[in-house]
């Protein structure tokens, strides 16, 4: 098979899996910390993508390597009735939120999560850490389900990044605001409130706990 084929196959595979699960060039950059011009040749039949790469966009739509490098027949079902029902949604260590932007960062591998789950928006994974929130049944090590959104309503738990912690990690709080100031409240007595001033620019929310994922 020519490279020319080899990149035509990749560019109508590629189509194909962003067309399934409804993602887009900046989503799927912005997921694997892609650069936005080589997926573009990527996806145009330009380029192919080295294996490694191949690798990390198998892992993401929940496929096989060879689902994407080896040409499709028509009457093949890729993914069978179960699988179709979920999507790989990452498992995010740290958020990024330089230049007012959200960049996934430390994906430490991909969750396959039931569509029904989900209800429009961009969604991702965050693991517990600490016991900060046990009261509320969300213990160290299980899967937080968040929704990615810049406000949640008050008494919300959600996912937030605190400036001067200077690490991007996701923490689960309850958000309270009041008298022009955003309080984290944990669930668990032994750690106190945590009082930010929004023009500081200290704490940014991230998105909207949605559903945790006990883990064993």
């Amino acid at each position: 098979m020519s490279g020319l084929g080899n990149k035509e196959i990749m560019s109508k595979n590629l189509k194909f899996y962003m067309d399934k699960y409804g993602k887009d060039r900046n989503d799927i950059c912005t997921d694997l910390n892609f650069k936005y011009s080589t997926f573009t040749d990527w996806v145009n039949g330009n380029k192919y993508p080295r294996i490694d790469k191949i690798e990390m966009l198998a892992n993401y739509f929940g496929i096989q390597k060879s689902d994407l490098i080896e040409e499709r027949q028509p009457n093949n079902r890729l993914i069978d009735g179960e699988d179709s029902q979920t999507i790989n949604l990452p498992i995010v260590g740290r958020v990024s939120c330089g230049n007012g932007s959200l960049a996934y960062e430390d994906i430490e591998g991909y969750e396959p999560t039931p569509k029904s789950w989900l209800n429009g928006g961009e969604y991702f994974y965050s693991r517990v850490i600490g016991d900060s929130m046990i009261n509320a049944r969300i213990q160290h090590g299980d899967l937080a389900l968040i929704r990615r959104q810049p406000e949640v309503e008050n008494g919300e738990i959600a996912a937030v990044t605190i400036g001067d912690m200077n690490d991007d990690r996701v923490y689960l709080k309850r958000v309270y605001k009041k008298n022009g100031t955003i309080v984290l409240q944990s669930e668990n007595p032994a750690f106190p409130p945590i009082i930010y001033d929004p023009k500081h620019g200290d704490c940014r929310i991230v998105g909207k706990l949605k559903r945790i994922v006990i883990t064993i």
